[in-house]
């Protein structure tokens, strides 16, 4: 059965601006349905790592918790540590980048709390009996809520091709130790002929795991934990690259890490579909959008939530302007209109949402209803 997918555009007027818009669409999704009197509410959202300006503005997690507050919840903001080095890599420095980019009780009218502690070792094993993952790692403050409600900016992803709710739900939610497990797949490989011995991949490897050796990249993988941080900082025209069929395996651990996430949790999924940039929110930088702003889209199903983004941006014109995807476009033009695959040509982004399919948490075909 098709899973009801709500969208609005983002033209406004003097009446209806951004925000009424956002809230008159979950309104619609049936987001007041849930049971909130009492309860703690987990509002996943990415804080956007420092120098990355494609995070979503807290104006938008504002409206939410005002909605959750008003339905008698107790919700909190909040997201795991990082992997890798940056601003979000244990919970003090993560709780001053939140501030920075103006998520603070003041202006969103709830606390910011990291799910996974001090250094992300605070964690709750979610049993899933998954095909991969057999008791996830989720960040106990997470875990412990009683529902979910999650935030989403849609965007590229360089290694798992697509990123949306399932990401924010899966990858977000996975502490630390999660995280690892999650990557332990995915282990980089070096083009040695592509590779100029810059040693910007040397300098970003938060696990000391990449050395240069004759003027060339040389990774440990004893010592790495497949981040994807050096395949996302290499500027040697893909002198680092991830095996396919790891990336593979890294979407479907999220799908059950998503899946766990969400056990037995009441929960709903908002994906806004603007400043569409090629890589995650988590680098300290982000490219120029490959596509112009497109929406809002609600759903109680982030399987079908994200399937919608995807084709939405798949119909959009790409930007005329300079930008990935318009580069990419000229090569892989076998891709059939395939945006995601075409910004990050050796990634799969639909084995995400098929294996989240697959073990029950939504399903891929949606009704698209306009707000």
């Amino acid at each position: 059965m098709a899973s009801k997918v709500f969208f609005t555009n983002l033209r406004t007027d003097p009446d209806h601006h951004l925000l009424y818009k956002l809230e008159k669409l979950v309104r619609k999704a049936g987001i007041e349905t849930i049971d909130f009197k009492d309860k703690f509410t987990a509002v996943k959202i990415h804080f956007g790592e420092p120098g990355n300006m494609a995070y979503l503005r807290p104006d938008y997690a504002a409206v939410i918790v005002r909605i959750i507050r008003e339905l008698g919840g107790k919700p909190f903001l909040t997201d795991c540590n990082t992997l890798y080095t940056g601003g979000r890599s244990n919970a003090l420095d993560h709780q001053d980048t939140a501030a920075r980019h103006g998520y603070t009780p003041f202006s969103t009218g709830a606390q910011v709390i990291i799910a996974d502690g001090l250094k992300g070792l605070d964690y709750i094993e979610v049993p899933v009996d998954g095909e991969y993952c057999n008791a996830p790692k989720i960040g106990a403050a997470i875990a412990e809520s009683d529902i979910v409600i999650s935030i989403n900016h849609v965007k590229g992803h360089e290694m798992t091709g697509f990123g949306g709710a399932l990401k924010n739900l899966g990858m977000g939610c996975g502490s630390v130790a999660g995280k690892k497990e999650m990557h332990s797949a995915s282990k980089p490989r070096i083009d040695l002929d592509a590779c100029r011995g810059c040693g910007l991949c040397v300098r970003n490897c938060a696990s000391g795991a990449i050395s240069l050796k004759d003027r060339k990249a040389f990774i440990d993988y004893s010592r790495c934990v497949g981040c994807g941080q050096c395949v996302a900082t290499c500027q040697c025209n893909g002198a680092i690259a991830d095996n396919d069929e790891q990336l593979d395996i890294l979407n479907c651990k999220i799908a059950e890490y998503a899946k766990a996430t969400l056990k037995g949790k009441q929960n709903f999924h908002i994906s806004l579909i603007m400043d569409v940039s090629p890589e995650c929110d988590c680098w300290c930088y982000n490219d120029a959008p490959v596509v112009p702003n497109i929406g809002i889209a609600a759903s109680f199903d982030p399987v079908a939530l994200d399937c919608a983004c995807a084709d939405l941006v798949n119909n959009a014109p790409v930007m005329p302007s300079d930008n990935v995807l318009a580069a990419n476009r000229q090569q892989h033009s076998h891709d059939h209109g395939d945006h995601w695959h075409m910004i990050h040509p050796d990634t799969n982004w639909r084995s995400c949402v098929e294996h989240a399919e697959k073990i029950g948490i939504g399903s891929r075909d949606y009704e698209l209803q306009i707000v």
